[in-house]
């Protein structure tokens, strides 16, 4: 499991990316060689301000050979010291189509090939470059490469009850909580989730809306989610959680503190017990803003998660 928690402790923070396809029932992966450094390595590159790491492998993938991906399973995470400053890299895996042209939009690369993980283990010039490909093809050997994304947020940080003397379901967002909104629109984009659902108090939609209007994705309103049904009725809501594991297209389901318990106790239940052992088990489970990202097989009866995530929009 990525953690954010351990990210301050470094002096240099970068993310990338390992394109992967299968042409010919043969796996492929990307490498690019950059005439600055005179190596070959994965796509990657260092964080902007104000920016995520998911947000910067999207981003300098982009940058660097032109495609426009969704994240999948976090493979691992490179360290290493550049002049004395202590650098943390993470990559992710990023599925391509086969017919998916390259075309970066900068300088810094010159050249680009899809080879066998093989051949990319002879080519990759670090050595540190060769464990996210390990767990890459290991992955592929299994069948587990492929996935789709499971998504659970706690809304953005809302107004203080205390201050707010109107019903609780329009009790909006806070400053901050309007600005980790903004950010959470952006971090979603990363895995681009197909379905959202919600419930429909005013701090929950105001989370999660703005990446449904922008990206055009249906907005499902779930009254089970809210706070005061989930009280009366729990399992109502754990009902509403497990239906998202009904389908293989990419979800985000937003929710109250109060509720997640419920929740996380349907997403333990689709993973196995090593990694449900490691979901928060004790409150707030998460912060506002905060997300749980999920990567689920897809393509296969297998009802056991790959692997999972806990992002944060920003600390603030």
């Amino acid at each position: 499991m990525a953690k954010n928690s351990t990210l301050s402790t470094y002096d240099i923070l970068a993310a990338g990316c390992l394109c992967w396809r299968v042409v010919d029932n043969e796996l492929q992966v990307l490498v690019i060689h950059r005439p600055r450094y005179d190596d070959w390595s994965w796509p990657k590159g260092k964080q902007d301000d104000g920016e995520t790491l998911p947000e910067t492998a999207v981003r300098e993938l982009r940058e660097e050979t032109g495609l426009r991906i969704t994240l999948g399973v976090h493979l691992g995470d490179s360290e290493y010291k550049v002049r004395g400053n202590d650098k943390l890299v993470r990559y992710w895996a990023a599925e391509v189509s086969p017919t998916a042209q390259t075309a970066p939009e900068d300088d810094e690369v010159d050249e680009m090939r899809w080879v066998t993980p093989a051949r990319a283990h002879e080519m990759l010039s670090n050595k540190d470059d060769r464990a996210p490909l390990e767990r890459l093809t290991q992955l592929y050997s299994q069948g587990l490469l492929p996935t789709r994304s499971v998504i659970v947020i706690r809304h953005a940080k809302a107004k203080p009850r205390s201050s707010w003397q109107r019903a609780e379901g329009d009790r909006p967002l806070a400053a901050t909580g309007k600005r980790q909104a903004l950010a959470v629109t952006r971090l979603l984009a990363a895995w681009q989730p197909e379905r959202v659902v919600t419930s429909p108090w005013l701090r929950c939609m105001s989370t999660v809306v703005p990446y449904a209007t922008k990206h055009n994705v249906k907005v499902k309103e779930r009254p089970q989610l809210t706070e005061a049904t989930h009280k009366r009725h729990p399992k109502r809501a754990a009902q509403v959680t497990e239906q998202l594991f009904d389908s293989e297209r990419p979800v985000v389901l937003c929710t109250h503190r109060p509720v997640l318990p419920t929740v996380l106790k349907v997403l333990a239940s689709h993973m196995p017990s090593r990694m449900a052992k490691e979901l928060p088990d004790s409150d707030p489970y998460l912060s506002p803003g905060q997300m749980i990202v999920m990567h689920m097989p897809r393509g296969s009866q297998r009802s056991r998660a790959v692997a999972f995530e806990i992002i944060s929009p920003f600390d603030d």
